[in-house]
């Protein structure tokens, strides 16, 4: 997972994966999660097309509150909803 952070300290790492549950809150937390840390940018994964769209709307916020509850500077946040495996 760190070689996907590249330009990214493990304390920005670690404090959005860390706290990610606190700065978003239990509802997202349950759709949406982080998947990658590249320098300012935030690759997130939502369960389904409308907490995509949802995270969205939100991103601003979002960006203020990893900031206020992890210290971490978050200048995008880019959404992908997962993909559904067949099996």
């Amino acid at each position: 997972m760190m070689k996907s952070m590249r330009g990214t300290d493990r304390l920005q790492v670690g404090g959005v994966f860390g706290k990610w549950d606190v700065a978003v809150g239990d509802q997202i937390a349950a759709h949406v999660r982080p998947i990658k840390l590249d320098k300012a940018t935030l690759l997130v994964e939502a369960d389904t097309a409308t907490w995509a769209t949802q995270v969205k709307f939100l991103a601003d916020t979002i960006i203020t509150r990893l900031r206020e509850e992890a210290g971490v500077v978050v200048e995008h946040v880019e959404v992908r909803v997962a993909s559904k495996r067949r099996g």
